[in-house]
């Protein structure tokens, strides 16, 4: 809506700036016919706005929360990447791995570098191979080491306690909690649609009410575009901005008024945008019939006098 918006006032207040505008109304063009044509293409606009905004978003904000859920999900071992030193389990542990096996199911030249709980030292762990494990009765999930070495002690000490072993298992750590609870952004409009919920109703009419914003902006697009070819090319940006501003402004209000049920919900945002389009109807058409009956009221005086 506001690239619409902006793009009207751009294109006409060039057009009057260069006089076209005067060329097309001495040809009989008049303003409700360049406002319908206006109306028309924003049609398309609105459609686009509509879809984007019931469906669209909302479907990609879904699969974009599913990604984050499905990293956040994510062990240490799908984590580790070829060729790289990470620092895992936060931060107390930092693991490398050479490589992948080539059905990407076995790590190649382990080293693992862990700090003990207790400060009592760092053990560093080192392995040809190794694979997942989980645990069928509990769920847990292990690094599974083959052909390796243990070294643990104090670094500056000379007593390191050195193990070989043929298999070495390591408790993978999972995340503790993913919270799962979807953005509102992400909601289908369906459910929202069907939700008792003051807040979701409130996003529920915030989107039905994002094409609605369409029309009504063209109507005063159209309108303030009219500029005088002294005042310069970007005169009417600001008040029409201000006005723009305004009308999101209140919207912003209007659904938080209703998320916290101090408006019906049968009203919901309708009184602003209703507010507004009689703005717009009002500049349009009332200044015109305010100046003819100026003028009528100019020429019953002239007469008199």
């Amino acid at each position: 809506p506001l690239g619409l918006f902006i793009g009207i006032l751009l294109a006409y207040g060039r057009m009057y700036l260069e006089s076209e505008m005067t060329v097309l109304f001495a040809c009989g063009v008049s303003d409700r016919q360049v406002l319908a044509q206006t109306m028309v293409a924003s049609l398309v606009v609105m459609i686009v706005v509509g879809s984007m905004s019931l469906y669209l978003s909302p479907w990609g904000m879904q699969k974009v929360q599913d990604i984050i859920n499905q990293q956040k999900k994510a062990t240490e071992f799908e984590l580790l990447s070829p060729g790289r030193f990470q620092s895992l389990s936060s931060g107390d542990r930092v693991t490398y791995v050479e490589g992948l096996s080539d059905d990407k199911q076995k790590l190649l030249g382990v080293f693992i570098a862990e700090f003990k709980k207790d400060g009592s030292g760092l053990s560093m762990t080192t392995s040809d191979a190794g694979s997942q494990f989980v645990d069928p009765d509990t769920g847990s999930r292990f690094l599974v080491l083959e052909d390796g070495q243990r070294y643990e002690g104090r670094p500056g000490d000379l007593d390191y306690k050195v193990t070989h072993f043929k298999a070495y298992g390591l408790k993978i750590q999972g995340p503790d909690s993913v919270n799962e609870r979807a953005d509102e952004d992400a909601i289908p409009t369906l459910s929202l649609m069907r939700s008792d919920d003051p807040e979701m109703r409130a996003l529920f009419h915030w989107r039905l009410s994002l094409p609605l914003i369409v029309p009504v902006v063209t109507l005063l697009a159209v309108r303030l575009s009219r500029v005088n070819p002294r005042q310069g090319r970007f005169f009417h940006l600001l008040p029409a901005m201000m006005i723009y501003i305004t009308y999101l402004g209140l919207l912003i209000v209007a659904r938080d008024a209703l998320a916290r049920q101090q408006v019906p919900e049968w009203l919901g945002l309708t009184w602003v945008h209703v507010l507004f389009l009689a703005v717009g109807a009002w500049l349009q058409f009332g200044t015109a019939w305010w100046r003819k009956r100026k003028l009528i009221r100019e020429g019953r005086g002239h007469a008199e006098a």
